[in-house]
């Protein structure tokens, strides 16, 4: 820096640039007369540079704008600040010290102190946290590297969804126990005991639900999980009102026979990312591949957690990365796999994760805590990877249903879009002849926590109104009634089949995950003849059971048995008509009442008449009655009303 201030002494105390240069020479030097100078000279008074360029771009891209900006530049890089954290879903890793124009890297003490005096006063017009992640030193003095994020109320937090997957006995839900618990395991199961939720699971230390655990971090990066000192338990609420960001980790099954419930984690609880766990004396056996798969198919990022590392030989653990990362860059992963080994490797990672093609890997020990803070820093610096739009109508998936004594029917899923508020009335279906009926939210809940409001992206439970529990299943959506939404029976995808034993031809039959949506159906048409392994076709779906609420473009899994393949829906065929399925309720509920009614005749009349010789059998044919008029209500669903009830005379009870 100082040499090149020195070989060119006439250029700086003038600052006039030469006319086919963009940036002046003493931009470079360390003195701040030239900088000061440069930060509003009179050459782009005007707004234009030399070259045509802007100012304001021009003096962004300098690595001293932050040191004294001028008025119009301090509007643009606040500008430009918004736009980075509203990219980043609230927020963004800001780098001082380091410009794109090709100069050299670093700020001098004082320029540094101005800088990030700039910067604090930045967030405060945006009302955002600066949080210093690392300092570091290159040619030109220091460069530090500060989280921003947007400070959000006490009822509000930030939310990043991450699906945990991984063979059987890879320590998924030891992991899991260690990090929201915050005390390390034993080596025989001691941290993953908190996690289970059935009495099968504790038994055999195996997940075969889906099981939701919170990570709360404060605006410090800190993190606030503290278990109850009586019993170990989570307080949820307080974990959340201290937070300013929650991770979710979605822990899945990673046994063969509980695939089904896995590939229903990964499509209906819509994870931002996916964390795959390899244990590193096993390595990638069983389930992992499969896993990897699922999540590559899904366009969801992954990072590997290789867990273990104290019990197994250094031999081994490199023979298990070596593998992991020729299956990384192999050509159907097309990853670049990075060993992360300190900060800075996690800060690099971070923010090039979500769009980038990286793939960080983290060597990690339940028992010892080895490399746990890295881990816990990434997971602080992830950010969530969709941006919701809050002015379009409400959409939400249900993904589970509850009935809680004293509150009535609750149901727990995903936001899609749109904002939804205590009392509003959306629509609820569809029910099996896809219909929906309006409902009532009467309360609602965040991580345990109530709340007015939710928002897109966010997981919420919701307290209905005058509503069974039966009737409402998993796939069912709630949408405002803006959208006028309609069921469908049949549609059409592009699938890829990824594996098949044999041959797919039409009236092949496996079931569909697509969102929450999990249902059976069948291939009507294909444009190929028969499908095997590696095979692309246009292929036309009939559901088996009931029609379904569908989007084009939205990603779907399709698998039975050993088959698999994934694809995505091209165009919905065959909408229900709303009003005949209306049309066709009232007549069942007519037809019912109306069969209630002969029956209650039905039986008056027996009992006034005296009885026949042969009722003395009568009593003997236990639930006969029940059968019978069972089978004149389905019988009568095609009849007339008015005939239904003259149908049986009241003399046909011995005969039937």
């Amino acid at each position: 820096m100082a040499s090149l201030a020195a070989t060119e002494p006439a250029a700086c105390p003038g600052a006039t640039p030469a006319a086919e240069s963009i940036v002046p020479a003493c931009m470079f030097a360390p003195d701040r007369g030239c900088a000061d100078d440069l930060s509003g000279t009179d050459d782009f008074e005007d707004g234009e540079g030399t070259n045509g360029e802007s100012a304001d771009r021009l003096h962004l891209s300098n690595k001293l704008v932050l040191v004294s900006p001028s008025g119009e530049q301090y509007d643009s890089l606040l500008r430009h600040l918004r736009e980075q954290i509203d990219e980043g879903c609230g927020e963004t890793i800001y780098v001082v010290g380091m410009g794109s124009d090709g100069g050299d890297y670093g700020l001098d003490e004082k320029d540094m102190e101005a800088s990030v005096a700039t910067v604090r006063s930045l967030c405060e017009q945006i009302e955002a946290d600066l949080i210093l992640l690392r300092e570091r030193t290159d040619t030109g003095g220091r460069i530090r590297d500060y989280l921003i994020r947007r400070r959000v109320g006490e009822q509000d937090f930030l939310e990043v969804r991450v699906a945990v997957v991984g063979n059987v006995d890879a320590g998924k839900s030891t992991l899991l126990g260690v990090l929201t618990h915050g005390e390390l395991d034993n080596g025989r199961g001691f941290a993953r005991q908190k996690l289970f939720r059935h009495k099968h699971e504790m038994e055999s230390g195996r997940t075969s639900s889906v099981g939701n655990d919170i990570l709360g971090f404060d605006q410090e990066g800190q993190v606030v999980n503290k278990p109850d000192s009586h019993g170990g338990g989570l307080d949820w609420t307080k974990i959340c009102e201290k937070s300013s960001k929650v991770i979710t980790f979605i822990d899945l099954a990673g046994h063969e026979k509980y695939l089904k419930t896995t590939v229903f984690g990964m499509t209906g609880h819509l994870p931002d990312f996916c964390m795959l766990m390899v244990g590193s004396n096993a390595g990638i056996v069983g389930m992992t591949k499969e896993h990897l798969g699922l999540a590559l198919a899904l366009n969801v990022p992954v990072f590997v957690v290789v867990t273990k590392i104290d019990m197994c030989p250094a031999n081994i653990l490199q023979e298990t990365l070596k593998l992991l990362q020729r299956l990384l860059k192999s050509p159907g992963c097309r990853k670049i796999p990075v060993l992360v080994q300190n900060t800075d490797d996690v800060i690099v990672t971070a923010s090039n994760f979500s769009s980038e093609r990286m793939c960080p890997i983290f060597q990690i020990s339940n028992v010892t805590g080895e490399n746990m803070d890295l881990l816990k820093m990434f997971l602080n610096l992830l950010s969530s990877r969709t941006n919701f739009n809050n002015d379009e109508p409400a959409e939400f998936q249900i993904d589970d249903t509850y009935s809680v004594p004293g509150v009535g029917t609750v149901v727990s899923g995903t936001t899609l879009r749109g904002m939804i508020r205590l009392n509003d009335t959306l629509l609820l279906g569809p029910d099996p002849l896809g219909t929906f009926i309006p409902i009532a939210v009467k309360s609602i809940h965040r991580k345990r926590m109530p709340v007015k409001e939710v928002r897109g992206g966010q997981t919420a439970s919701f307290a209905l109104k005058k509503i069974k529990r039966s009737s409402i299943r998993k796939g069912m959506v709630m949408v405002s009634p803006k959208l006028m939404p309609q069921a469908t029976w049949e549609f059409e995808a592009e699938i890829l089949v990824l594996h098949h034993p044999t041959t797919i031809s039409p009236r092949y039959q496996a079931m569909v995950h697509c969102g929450s949506i999990r249902q059976t159906a069948t291939i009507l048409t294909m444009n190929k003849d028969c499908l095997r392994t590696g095979d692309k076709a246009a292929v036309h779906f009939r559901f088996i059971k009931t029609p379904e609420y569908l989007h084009c473009d939205h990603k779907l899994v399709f698998r039975e048995g050993r088959t698999k393949a994934v694809g995505t829906i091209t165009k919905l065929l065959q909408a229900v008509n709303t009003q005949a399925a209306k049309a066709q309720q009232a007549k069942l509920l007519a037809s019912k009442k109306t069969f209630r009614e002969g029956s209650a005749n039905e039986e008056a009349g027996s009992t006034a008449r005296p009885p026949s010789p042969n009722a003395a059998q009568l009593p003997l044919k236990s639930g006969g009655g029940g059968r019978r008029r069972g089978g004149q209500r389905h019988r009568g669903k095609g009849l007339n009303a008015a005939t239904i009830s003259t149908a049986v005379p009241a003399g046909a009870a011995g005969t039937a």
